[in-house]
């Protein structure tokens, strides 16, 4: 989540640099940042309780590079709802969706704002077994659209169902990055998560 943050501009970097592009985006104001097409979701779901479905992601559509407004706004949002599964639900208001139901709105906002690089702060964090299915369909249904998604997860079906390439972070450090299925055997991985008597 730190990492997503400092990426977002959320927090500003104390060192390192953050490039997209080739071009420095570390320490700029978060809404420069989403204009450079970086979009993000949070750890805690957060919706416009006030607002209906279609409204939450006109509001992702006029932050976009190119904002839609008008008759443009509201064909969009309805093909973005329906891309997140939540089809024929534009008028039913935001706070009174289910716990993935908010997320899914969460990540239609965020598409809406049209980004090349998608953060998601455990996106599939507080799932049942069933709704983690459709979650990881859902993700797995952005590839191909040409956004790069970087991921933070703690579930590992999740990781290594989306994952190609794998950073794993223990205090702050990076222990170990490379091929997902690689970085998931790796001894000190094992032993950082599941610890040294049961690794």
């Amino acid at each position: 989540t730190t990492a997503l943050n400092v990426i977002s501009g959320a927090l500003a970097p104390s060192e390192g640099t953050i490039l997209l592009r080739g071009r420095s985006i570390g320490g700029k104001a978060p809404e420069r940042i989403a204009d450079a097409g970086v979009a993000r979701t949070f750890q805690l779901v957060r919706v416009f309780g006030s607002l209906n479905c279609r409204e939450n992601v006109e509001a992702g559509l006029a932050f976009r590079p190119q904002p839609l407004q008008g008759a443009q706004a509201h064909d969009e949002s309805e093909r973005l709802l329906a891309q997140v599964g939540l089809a024929g639900k534009g008028e039913w208001p935001a706070a009174q969706l289910t716990y993935i139901d908010q997320k899914r709105l969460e990540l239609a906002r965020s598409l809406a704002q049209d980004p090349s690089v998608l953060l998601l702060d455990e996106w599939l964090a507080g799932l049942n077994p069933s709704e983690l299915v459709v979650g990881i369909e859902l993700l797995q249904s952005l590839r191909g659209q040409g956004i790069a998604i970087l991921l933070v997860e703690h579930v590992m079906d999740a990781i290594r169902a989306l994952c190609s390439r794998c950073v794993v972070m223990s205090a702050g450090q990076v222990i170990a990055s490379g091929p997902t299925d690689e970085v998931l055997s790796d001894e000190e991985v094992v032993k950082a998560y599941l610890g040294a008597e049961d690794a």
